[in-house]
């Protein structure tokens, strides 16, 4: 399977650049499925469900959240109706939706797509990502039950992210971090099968401190002093993440490569 995933989208310059990207991608690139992390869609805070239908009409399959993913009260309902949207797995028992669903791609396979967040960092408590993992790989094992799975890793610290790499290598067919929007340059493919990346960084405009405009962060690190509210830059974006082709009986990833698609960022993509 040729899969792609696209990181953090970052306000209406990553909304832009999707709708204007991926639909070229899907066509150009054969793809069969496709994620998108929209956790940071709407003004840079959660994923309203008019922004959610956004992306879902541009190409997405599936569309992840993370740790704002109710900032927008309207996604506690629309997480409950739209079954392409799911949020963490590890978020609280009482949140709405859920943090793992099997899909049926385009192409007749099956797709298992899950989320959690990390604990390192993290401003809020979440209950354990890896027995959380391990309990929905166990259930799900690829080259099985599911032609191919992706797991988003919504964290903060890094070595998180690579800890929870090699707890699903060999289980998972795709590992790929989100959160930090800074693109990471260690896509690989592990020693068990799984491609992974530390993180796919944001679909947003890199002329920014993370997909802020950059005014009021300089501010607050310059004096320590708040003046007004953090705004979502708005010049060209880039399309950031990660292509990942899959052995179809197997399940483990042949093929790995970072995308670039767009705005500032060294473009790169499948040749």
């Amino acid at each position: 399977m040729k899969i792609l995933f696209l990181g953090d989208v970052m306000g209406r310059a990553g909304r832009a650049a999707v709708t204007s990207h991926l639909p070229r991608l899907r066509d150009a690139w054969k793809l069969d499925f496709v994620v998108v992390n929209g956790e940071n869609a709407t003004g840079g805070m959660g994923l309203s469900e008019a922004h959610a239908k956004i992306l879902l009409d541009a190409g997405a399959d599936v569309v992840t959240l993370g740790d704002h993913a109710f900032d927008q009260k309207d996604m506690l309902a629309f997480i409950e109706k739209e079954q392409r949207i799911i949020r963490p797995m590890n978020y609280s028992k009482a949140a709405p939706g859920v943090g793992a669903r099997v899909y049926n791609a385009p192409n007749g396979r099956k797709v298992l797509v899950a989320q959690v967040l990390g604990q390192v960092f993290m401003k809020r408590p979440f209950d354990d990502p890896f027995s959380a993992l391990d309990a929905v790989l166990r259930q799900y094992p690829m080259g099985g039950q599911v032609a191919a799975s992706l797991i988003d890793v919504h964290c903060e610290a890094t070595s998180e992210k690579m800890a929870t790499g090699h707890f699903c290598d060999g289980r998972a067919s795709i590992v790929v971090g989100t959160h930090t929007h800074v693109p990471t340059s260690d896509a690989m493919i592990l020693s068990g099968g799984t491609a992974y990346l530390t993180d796919a960084g944001m679909c947003g405009d890199y002329n920014s401190v993370i997909g802020m405009e950059k005014t009021e962060p300089l501010r607050r690190f310059i004096t320590g002093m708040p003046k007004s509210r953090f705004t979502p830059a708005m010049e060209d974006a880039t399309l950031s993440g990660l292509y990942v082709e899959t052995d179809n009986l197997t399940g483990k990833a042949t093929r790995v490569e970072m995308v670039r698609q767009g705005g500032r960022l060294q473009q790169a993509g499948p040749a």
